[in-house]
């Protein structure tokens, strides 16, 4: 499979970090980008940002539900031509298209609860994979993890808890952009001197 394109990242924006490391994760490598305060959107859960986020459905996710799903499909197969349960050749595209959409849908949610964001519950929430579905179902392979990039609008969820460590202790997520913290650590030293 040719992974399709990634549109390109905005080059405004502030990058956030996740609550814990996402090293070894089905997610790993996510990135998350506050774009700004949502124009024209309220909720009763805070602020709402729209975001950028670069995520990643693992493969072993798209296997998974594939399975599932061709199992599915064989019990309900009665096609013209096939045996009964017999999944025939030309609708294992829509199978993996089908298995890729739940993947995305899926690793989306895990980046979004990384991240220690709420997602909104009404349509302002949608989230818009910036790929075209069909150009990751074309010719895919097994074992091929599919890259996307989408954007969504979200608020910060004071309620996030860390999943690792001993505390379930809230998390407070702040964005501070990369280049104050270089300014703040030139301040410091100077101060120090």
């Amino acid at each position: 499979m040719a992974q399709p394109e990634l549109k390109p990242e905005p080059a405004e924006g502030v990058e956030i970090q996740p609550s814990a490391s996402l090293t070894g994760s089905p997610i790993e490598g996510a990135r998350m980008k506050n774009l700004g305060e949502a124009e024209g959107i309220k909720s009763e859960d805070g602020t709402v940002y729209k975001f950028w986020m670069k995520s990643v459905a693992n493969e072993k996710l798209v296997k998974k539900y594939r399975e599932e799903l061709l199992k599915d499909a064989k019990t309900k197969a009665d096609f013209p031509g096939f045996r009964k349960g017999v999944v025939p050749p030309f609708a294992m595209g829509q199978i993996y298209k089908f298995a890729i959409q739940e993947a995305l849908t899926q690793s989306t949610e895990n980046t979004i609860r990384a991240f220690s964001l709420k997602p909104l519950l009404t349509g302002d929430g949608q989230v818009e994979v910036k790929e075209e579905l069909v150009d990751f179902s074309k010719g895919y392979k097994l074992g091929t993890n599919c890259e996307f990039t989408a954007t969504l609008n979200a608020v910060f969820d004071p309620d996030a808890i860390t999943p690792e460590g001993d505390d379930n202790d809230a998390i407070t997520v702040e964005a501070t952009p990369v280049e104050d913290t270089a300014e703040q650590t030139e301040k410091s030293e100077e101060e120090s001197s």
